[in-house]
């Protein structure tokens, strides 16, 4: 995509990411996105636009051009949506009579249906920690800090963000849950299965993590986002799983075994922190997917 040498600082958009940030709390991973958004969208621009002058036409020019160099329809989406959110702003905060935005029709998302590990594939990568030897210079609390993240993924279905995040007084090992801060700063707390609660009694007592951050690094440093992924690929390489590498399966999976097993989809879309139950409602269409796959290999006249 076409692209000037530059943008200048840009008030508009730093007051725009500014609310975001402070009046509507979104989260960083948010902002950072929007930020990309916008100024690509900037950088595209022909020389003496600005946003006040931008029309709905110059935004079908955009959409076009994403479109030919062959964006990924979700990654459109998101920059328009980035876009729309920032006309909003304008409209209602410097007097922008016309959401240009507003004219221009998306590409319908792809419906892609997550992709779930079965219940003993989680099993043989949660047991993998124990099953390998460990680097002779990783401390020897590794493999009781790994499984017990790995354990925690999949019994509460937190995000990795949230993950990250968590404190030594957010666990509470008698009642077994764990308070998380989710998006947009909602609190929410998830039960946590014995196993689990163990797991992490167990890191907690080997790697003598008192208080501050649960998940430390080799230096007792809380562990990042990255950091923690790592683990989860670390051990996914060695498991006979043939999926991509993503943390966020464990996520999926978790929800996927609760529908399949009798929850229903209200109490799941409140343990995933889900704002809205359309987005919960994905995962019945796996169950339903899986439940045919089943159907068509077993049944004698499928």
């Amino acid at each position: 995509m076409a692209a000037t040498s530059g943008v200048p600082n840009d008030p508009q958009l730093e007051a725009f990411l500014e609310h975001l940030s402070v009046e509507k709390n979104r989260s960083h991973h948010t902002l950072a996105n929007y930020h990309h958004a916008m100024t690509r969208f900037r950088e595209w621009l022909p020389s003496g636009k600005t946003w006040e002058t931008v029309s709905a036409d110059d935004l079908r020019d955009y959409l076009f051009q994403c479109m030919r160099e062959e964006w990924a329809r979700a990654t459109v989406r998101l920059h328009f949506a980035a876009l729309r959110s920032f006309y909003q702003y304008l409209t209602r905060r410097a007097g922008l009579r016309v959401n240009p935005v507003a004219e221009v029709q998306l590409p319908k998302a792809e419906k892609k249906l997550p992709v779930v590990l079965n219940q003993q594939q989680v099993i043989e990568l949660i047991e993998k920690p124990f099953q390998i030897v460990q680097p002779k210079q990783a401390p020897s609390w590794t493999a009781e800090r790994d499984s017990a993240i790995l354990e925690l993924f999949y019994s509460s279905g937190i995000r990795l963000a949230e993950l990250a995040a968590l404190d030594v007084a957010d666990f509470d090992l008698h009642s077994e849950c764990v308070r998380v801060l989710g998006k947009g700063g909602k609190e929410r707390v998830c039960p946590v299965g014995t196993p689990a609660a163990e797991a992490i009694h167990r890191y907690r007592n080997a790697a003598r993590v008192l208080e501050g951050a649960l998940f430390l690094s080799k230096v007792k440093k809380r562990l990042t986002t990255r950091a923690i992924s790592d683990v989860f690929k670390k051990y996914h390489a060695l498991c006979d799983i043939p999926q991509n590498a993503s943390p966020h399966k464990l996520r999926h999976s978790f929800a996927t075994h609760l529908l399949d097993n009798g929850a229903d989809l209200r109490s799941v879309q409140a343990l995933l922190g889900h704002a809205s139950l359309s987005t919960t409602q994905i995962y019945t269409h796996v169950s339903i997917e899986r439940m045919r796959r089943v159907y068509d290999e077993a049944h004698p006249r499928a």
